[in-house]
């Protein structure tokens, strides 16, 4: 993260205490730009621990050639063979809709730099077991997109609501959540990396 990104977020009283007491600092590095495969581990990982769903991962990846899941390969492979290495019968289908939508060329090949973020957004949630988050997620990490707040992740929520001493919840929360971080445009993603790693219930 360059320096001029840095001050401009510690401009903000509040976001500069927690870039001081973040002590294990985030990664900025970019991502490999890769929506279908990113989608995949996304799916994988939900409601999962990260030991558990790198495990799920691997297996996963395993099944396939060069360990890449190519979207026809994943089409051709059996129901119960993906069921085999431990997902749920919800997250294999989840995956093969995500296999199914890249198989076309027209959306393997999308530019998405030509595409806002809101447009991608609605574009990947298309896809049955897409949602807004996971969407947001590819948008932050995947993508790179340096301006994204996504207002429905809990841990946001629960950082932000601490900062600030919040006690609302729902929209009157995510009213209060974009209001605040207007001060950090348009560098929102990487004030919520800040707050990911930030310890919350630290003394102030």
């Amino acid at each position: 993260m360059s320096d001029l990104i840095l001050s401009h977020l510690s401009a903000d009283p509040a976001m500069a205490r927690v870039i001081r007491e973040t002590i294990d600092k985030p990664d900025f590095r970019q991502g490999n730009s890769d929506v279908y495969y990113d989608l995949l581990v996304s799916i994988i990982s939900q409601q999962l621990s990260g030991k558990v769903a790198q495990v799920i991962s691997g297996r996963f990846m395993a099944l396939f050639s060069n360990q890449y899941p190519e979207p026809e390969d994943v089409l051709a492979m059996e129901f119960e063979q993906l069921r085999a290495v431990g997902l749920s019968n919800s997250k294999t289908h989840y995956i093969r809709n995500v296999a199914e939508f890249f198989s076309s060329p027209e959306h393997r090949g999308k530019n998405w730099s030509e595409m806002s973020d809101e447009d991608i957004i609605r574009f990947l949630t298309q896809i049955k077991g897409v949602g807004r988050w996971t969407a947001e997620m590819v948008l932050m990490f995947t993508l790179n997109r340096t301006d994204v707040l996504p207002l429905d992740d809990l841990g946001i929520q629960q950082s932000m609501a601490q900062l600030f001493g919040w006690q609302e919840s729902g929209k009157a929360l995510h009213k209060k959540m974009v209001e605040a971080a207007e001060r950090w445009r348009p560098y929102r993603t990487y004030a919520c990396k800040f707050l990911w790693r930030w310890p919350r219930n630290t003394t102030k």
